[in-house]
């Protein structure tokens, strides 16, 4: 899988900055991913910056059910069709940030996924087209608080919250349909591995994700797929500290801390 460019995005004292992970070292650069853009000089080390979410999405669009075992250990049936919901732009952080657990809820679980994030304004694509409008992968933690899943019958407030949509800690670029289904995925708590997947066990491969979403609604630069999670989904309580690992990418890390 190729590795040039990794954009990240990192605070400047004059607001947020698009730029380019070099090695250990952060780079500025003139633009952005989605138009021309030029590298600039080095900011200092990936670990002195700032770090934010990679992208500022218009949308978040996640998959539920999209991997069989997952499906399964909710007693749920796995999907005929792509199974969406959104998330809110509001609700993404980015790696090292905290997940605020809210007062109503008690049982928040995480949830680790490939997000895609998409490059180029794209409606009606194949799936053999879908990978011409992606900019990069990076990885996802789909918050959840179970329990008002199961109430509310419908998930709009149990993954909606502040902080409940971790993305990080960067846009790997150059990536092709055959790299992404061939990937591991990785839930650690605290250093204890929780979940670990194949996405080539996704249901619906992230291709056909795209092209499935792009028949309903227009995709605009940046916006995310977040392509649904293995199974192992399990509680997180204040203290914890959760990192979602993806090969070739990295590790989206976050502690968790009361509201």
């Amino acid at each position: 899988m190729k590795q040039s460019p990794t954009f990240i995005r990192f605070e400047t004292e004059n607001g947020p900055t698009w730029g380019i992970a070099d090695g250990e070292r952060a780079r500025t650069m003139s633009g952005d991913p989605f138009s021309a853009w030029q590298t600039g000089p080095v900011a200092g080390s990936l670990e002195s910056v700032d770090l934010l979410a990679p992208v500022n999405p218009s949308k978040i669009i996640c998959v539920g059910r999209n991997y069989v075992a997952h499906a399964e250990e909710h007693d749920a049936e796995v999907p005929q069709e792509p199974l969406l919901f959104f998330k809110p732009p509001s609700s993404v952080i980015g790696s090292e940030a905290p997940i605020l657990l809210p007062p109503q809820t008690e049982q928040v679980e995480h949830e680790c996924e490939l997000a895609v994030v998409i490059g180029r304004r794209c409606r009606n694509v194949t799936p053999e087209r879908a990978w011409d409008y992606v900019l990069g992968i990076t990885c996802g933690n789909d918050v959840t608080a179970r329990d008002l899943q199961r109430r509310d019958n419908q998930w709009t407030r149990a993954k909606g919250f502040d902080t409940f949509c971790p993305l990080g800690p960067w846009i790997v670029t150059r990536t092709t349909e055959a790299d992404v289904n061939a990937l591991t995925i990785t839930t650690r708590v605290n250093g204890d591995v929780r979940q670990q997947g194949k996405t080539q066990n996704m249901v619906f491969s992230p291709a056909e994700l795209i092209a499935y979403v792009s028949q309903i609604m227009t995709l605009e630069p940046g916006d995310v797929i977040m392509t649904g999670t293995p199974a192992g989904v399990g509680p997180l309580e204040a203290g914890d500290v959760v990192e979602i690992e993806i090969d070739q990418i990295g590790v989206l890390r976050n502690p968790v801390e009361a509201s």
